[in-house]
């Protein structure tokens, strides 16, 4: 029974993902260029919360950034 429905769910879920690829007009980018749109609406506290992360964990990389774990760089 699993094995006769295997083919067609994986055609719906190919058909759902395919549909799911729509270019974006020219009168939509405006809206998706917004600032609440954007992953870091901050870009400062952004660059703050990077470098407490990294400084607490005493690690570099992965994100551009450079120092030890005592939180001097």
């Amino acid at each position: 029974m699993l094995a006769r429905m295997r083919c067609p769910l994986l055609l719906v879920v190919c058909a759902l993902a395919v549909n799911a690829c729509t270019p974006v007009r020219a009168w939509e980018r405006g809206q998706l260029a917004r600032t609440e749109m954007a992953w870091d609406a901050d870009g400062l506290e952004s660059a703050l919360n990077d470098h407490i992360f990294f400084s607490k964990e005493a690690s570099s990389g992965g994100n551009s950034a450079a120092g030890g774990g005592c939180g001097c760089n």
